[in-house]
């Protein structure tokens, strides 16, 4: 076993941060800074706007128990460089797209990509930490959206600029181009679990570890308790209060830009040094909560961060001034990524690391079906009612449930 001061689980978590980015900052958080010039380009309604980000998060959904699956069954490494290649291709065919149907079908797949690479990157947080450092490993992770909110804030509205009527065209252009750069890095780096270089995961006891068999070489699979997953009340419960994160939160990251131009009558550029503002202060969310969670417990971090989003989301609902904008964005890019971290730590608590992406999966789903229903209810408030403050303030009350739901989940929290 090696005697090496640095473990090769830090080099898993800088390259899932990065797979995070690519999976989440650029995949879904670059529709937010690019949304209005594709709807003046395409000639998109409200209803419209709303429908490509559910088109997108439908995709997620509907990968989001499958991406786990395959990752348990057959390793997290193959799932996610499949899926960031899947992401690349579609991110470009965003770009490419003449009208509302084709760039709807590009986002939908564009979604598939995504969740086949985070559920199982948010996973191996569980096979290469120690329950004492899941929380923190997965925050660490979770970062990764918060460099890709940064970069987009950053430099799409220049490109976009820069390249006149079909800037945004071209900045679908450009993040295709970081995201293969992202599945080359994910392809080089990323390991299955530690037995593959004969070690125990960090923060164990450091036992010899036999290392793990190659996968497809007549290896009869590994027997899976599914019940584990899939009737355990604790999981479901856990779901619950994701989908009150996934409702709420997609509601105000996707029209974030919309509203900040509409309602304070500002610039793309002005937007997107907002949007950039959450990136940058979102960086150590996941890392800060994350750790927070191994020491006081899921429950209160989850409920803390939920409360800390409420008051974000109804501070945006009805700004119309930049101090307004920026205090919103402050107060949720501290929290930003923290409850997917939580989340994932959480269902490794529950479950174990062999079964770990499978639970994560599982309880994505259920987050998954708040994040498709969100942009199109939004979408429908704001034709209705002529802007999104309302929309938003919905955001704000589900935000509120889930910080209740948090106090009420299983306290059981055995580790595995």
């Amino acid at each position: 076993m090696s005697k090496s001061k640095f473990h090769y689980a830090w080099a898993i978590v800088g390259a899932g941060s990065i797979g995070v980015m690519g999976a989440l900052g650029l995949g879904r958080f670059g529709y937010t800074v690019i949304l209005p010039a594709m709807k003046d380009g395409l000639g998109l309604n409200f209803v419209q706007m709303g429908l490509l980000g559910t088109g997108n998060l439908v995709g997620y959904l509907f990968f989001s128990l499958l991406g786990g699956f395959l990752a348990a069954r057959y390793g997290s490494k193959i799932v996610i460089v499949l899926s960031l290649t899947l992401m690349t291709v579609t991110l470009m065919l965003t770009g490419m797209a003449g009208g509302f149907y084709g760039t709807l079908a590009a986002r939908f797949f564009t979604g598939v990509g995504s969740a086949g690479a985070n559920v199982p990157i948010m996973g191996l947080a569980s096979a290469w930490f120690s329950t004492g450092r899941r929380g923190l490993a997965a925050g660490i992770l979770v970062s990764g959206s918060g460099l890709g909110v940064l970069a987009t804030g950053i430099f799409l509205p220049a490109v976009i600029k820069a390249y006149g009527i079909d800037g945004w065209r071209w900045a679908w252009y450009y993040l295709a181009a970081l995201s293969l750069s992202i599945t080359l890095i994910c392809q080089l780096l990323l390991k299955d679990a530690p037995a593959d270089k004969n070690l125990s995961p960090c923060g164990a006891a450091e036992t010899p570890v036999t290392p793990a068999p190659a996968r497809g070489q007549g290896t009869p699979a590994p027997h899976f308790d599914w019940e584990r997953v899939y009737k355990n009340p604790a999981l479901w419960q856990l779901g619950m209060v994701y989908f009150a994160f996934g409702f709420s939160y997609i509601t105000y990251t996707t029209f974030f830009s919309v509203h900040v131009i509409q309602a304070g009558s500002l610039s793309q550029a002005e937007a997107g040094r907002i949007w950039s503002v959450v990136g940058f202060v979102s960086l150590a969310s996941g890392f800060i909560w994350g750790g927070i969670s191994d020491l006081i417990g899921r429950r209160a971090a989850l409920c803390i961060v939920f409360c800390l989003h409420t008051l974000s989301f109804a501070t945006f609902a009805f700004s119309t001034s930049v101090i307004g904008f920026y205090a919103s964005a402050l107060a949720f890019g501290i929290s930003a990524w923290s409850i997917p971290s939580i989340v994932a730590a959480f269902s490794g608590d529950i479950v174990g690391a062999r079964l770990a992406p499978a639970a994560l999966g599982g309880v994505t789903v259920i987050f998954g079906i708040g994040q498709a229903l969100a942009p199109y209810v939004a979408g429908k408030l704001a034709d209705a009612l002529g802007n999104f403050s309302y929309s938003l303030m919905l955001a704000s009350l589900v935000a509120l449930a889930g910080a209740v739901g948090a106090l009420l989940l299983n306290t059981s929290e055995k580790t595995v």
